[in-house]
């Protein structure tokens, strides 16, 4: 297996153009700084970290990057924006580290991107969806891994179009992603179905969501969809409640992110069917690079990959690559090798825009269905992310100037 994983890993950056040669140079090691909310949101960070473990494995094993062992730092922002900074700063100026990488929600995203212009420090956002942190806050010195909220909403739109429904309600977080999505949702939405009215939002805190209200407000506007963009326990809750007094009868429901292994499993059997979704049917995709991935990730963990398994395991994939590249740490040489950057994935080929840094990592949409008392995707169909992002000149409109 260990020759396996050294001879993909060897194929891999041979492929990106890093020939086996460029890793016979001095020894030594390479320090990457990671952040998280992992004792907030265990459900995906935990199946995130043994991604990236994984993919530290496998580089290190394929001679690290340039010669140099690459060492992963991590500390937990226990879900706030100011623990984030304040645990940026630590691996920076105490830890030494070459670059940042990690974040979760949206706001904490956005903090440590600032830091990160702020001190001139190089930035891969993993998990964080909102549009501003590529576009009307972008910087620089930050990237983006997973498809963003524009990106999502526009493959989502792409099936809520074709719906009758023209009343719609929408139920997501009050915070900058929840706050985003819905935003994009609906300008996309509207664009392509002029006649849609919008009929009621729901904007319950994150993570203490209070589901009969929301649901009676909901049921109350009596809409023909709804948008839903709550996930985790908020999403669990708001399932159970919506079953409990029937609000999803008759009803459409387009939902982000519930595909995703780690909010579909715990609905279990109260899992709803037929919502529209974006999401990781890991059981279904048969192409050879998700092949490979699986395996190696099985082989180690016994057990199934998350969404949060892809993301930590490409995060660290990428990474590489970048430092790989600049054959620095230097910042401005990372940012340079990281522009147009193409590279591997389990989903296929990626590649990270120059114009607004955000990668072209696509998304699975299919709908829920039940089987054998769990919920799972069907109907799934990969959506490269390269077609659904916005053309540059939008993205000069919306991006500041560096």
């Amino acid at each position: 297996m260990q020759g396996r994983v050294l001879l993909g890993a060897t194929l891999a950056l041979t492929l990106m153009g890093f020939a086996p040669s460029a890793f016979a140079q001095s020894g030594g090691e390479i320090k990457i700084g990671e952040i998280n909310s992992y004792s907030l949101l265990p459900a995906f960070t935990e199946p995130y970290r043994k991604g990236w473990q994984l993919a530290v494995e496998e580089v290190n094993a394929a001679g690290g990057v340039n010669g140099k062992k690459l060492v992963v730092i991590s500390k937990d922002d226990g879900g706030k924006p100011a623990e984030a900074q304040t645990a940026a700063n630590e691996l920076v100026s105490s830890e030494n580290v070459s670059m940042l990488v990690g974040t979760f929600l949206s706001n904490i995203g956005l903090a440590v991107s600032d830091f990160a212009k702020q001190k001139k420090v190089f930035f891969l956002a993993s998990e964080p969806l909102t549009d501003a942190i590529t576009w009307q806050k972008g910087n620089r010195y930050t990237f983006r891994l997973r498809p963003s909220n524009y990106m999502q909403a526009a493959m989502l739109v792409d099936a809520a179009a074709k719906l009758p429904a023209k009343r719609w309600a929408t139920i997501a977080p009050n915070y900058e992603y929840g706050q985003s999505a819905v935003a994009v949702f609906k300008k996309l939405m509207s664009e392509k179905r002029p006649d849609i009215q919008w009929v009621e939002a729901q904007w319950p805190p994150l993570g203490k969501i209070d589901a009969g209200p929301v649901v009676q407000a909901v049921a109350q506007a009596n809409p023909d969809a709804i948008l839903n963009v709550e996930f985790g326990g908020d999403l669990v809750k708001l399932v159970r409640e919506g079953n409990t007094r029937g609000l999803f009868k008759g009803r459409e429901v387009v939902s982000f992110l519930t595909g995703e292994p780690e909010y579909l499993d715990p609905l279990k059997d109260e899992t709803p069917e037929g919502w529209i979704v974006t999401g990781y049917p890991w059981y279904s995709i048969k192409t050879p690079e998700h092949a490979a991935f699986l395996k190696a990730y099985q082989a180690k963990y016994n057990d199934y990959p998350r969404l949060g398994s892809i993301v930590g395991y490409e995060t660290i994939k990428a990474a590489a690559a970048i430092l790989a590249k600049a054959n620095s740490t230097d910042p401005d040489k990372m940012i340079a090798a990281a522009e147009g950057l193409s590279l591997p994935s389990p989903f296929g080929e990626i590649t990270f825009r120059k114009i607004d840094h955000q990668s072209t990592l696509g998304a699975f949409v299919g709908k829920t269905a039940l089987k054998d008392g769990k919920g799972i995707m069907v109907d799934s169909v990969y959506r490269k992310g390269s077609d659904y992002q916005p053309s540059d000149a939008e993205v000069e409109k919306m991006r500041p100037k560096d």
